[in-house]
């Protein structure tokens, strides 16, 4: 039977294996200032950041601006080393649509198997149809291969043609939460479905909120949604330390400013929007 503490971790993130919360040090603190934060960063730092101002969790990422693909193993490691919250890592081998090639494909099994033997808290996965549903077949596979790790479906199911069944889908292959910010690019504009999307889930899977939360909208999407998980990135753009600057080279794009710019994981920006969402 299980103890107290057991069943805590249990309560607060059913897939999760207390062996590997215990594993890497860290503490569940179980009290009544609900929803739970999970903060989206870039690297080492912004993980760093994100604890610092008082995140629940991290979703771990690399290139935020392509949406977020899967970091490196140096960074995972890395941040198994400096980590006292727990961290879900985005397995995402590329930018673009959520419709991978059977390489890919094999590639995103490679890396969940990775994470699990690292023995990281979760990994972040999507696979979608052609015609817009969630791929079944690949996303149970994904789960079978992520073993104790907790699964959350990413903001594919956001490019879903029926909601609805999509959340059903993803409840058959039994994972365990979804990003979602409605269908919408926005929370806010997305809160009536936010709201049906809790209700339609009950226990059976969590329903991750997210979607341009800041300090002036969070507590609103909160209310009227009755989320109990909610996600942001909170970044800001600061200029690179780098005195000498070639005006003729781009890393990419023709934006050459954007290789003497760094977005972050603004500390300040974090602590204010949590502490907006616990008022």
């Amino acid at each position: 039977m299980a103890g107290p503490i057991e069943a805590a971790f249990a309560a607060a993130d059913p897939m999760l294996g207390l062996v590997t919360l215990l594993k890497h040090g860290w503490t569940l603190v179980i009290d009544a200032r609900q929803p739970l934060i999970e903060i989206c960063v870039e690297g080492i730092d912004g993980l760093l950041a994100a604890q610092a101002a008082g995140a629940d969790r991290v979703e771990l990422c690399a290139s935020l601006v392509e949406g977020g693909i899967t970091p490196s193993l140096g960074t995972v490691r890395v941040a198994l080393e400096r980590a006292t919250i727990p961290f879900h890592v985005i397995v995402r081998p590329r930018g673009g649509d959520f419709l991978y090639s059977e390489a890919e494909y094999r590639s995103m099994l490679t890396d969940v198997g990775a994470l699990r033997d690292l023995g990281v808290a979760g990994g972040v996965v999507g696979c979608l149809t052609a015609d817009g549903a969630i791929d079944e077949a690949r996303m149970s596979e994904l789960v079978r291969a992520a073993g104790p790790l907790n699964v959350t479906c990413h903001r594919a199911f956001d490019m879903t043609r029926d909601p609805t069944e999509a959340l059903e889908a993803l409840i058959r292959c039994k994972v365990g939460r979804v990003l979602t910010s409605g269908q919408r690019d926005t929370a806010l504009e997305g809160v009536d479905l936010l709201a049906q999307l809790v209700r339609q889930a009950g226990e059976r899977i969590i329903i991750l909120g997210c979607g341009g939360l800041a300090p002036d909208n969070i507590g609103e999407v909160l209310l009227r949604t009755g989320l109990t998980e909610m996600h942001f990135a909170a970044l800001a753009d600061v200029p690179s330390a780098m005195r000498y600057r070639n005006p003729h080279v781009g890393m990419g794009g023709a934006d050459l400013d954007r290789e003497y710019r760094n977005t972050v994981t603004d500390e300040t920006l974090v602590a204010a929007t949590i502490a907006a969402a616990r008022a």
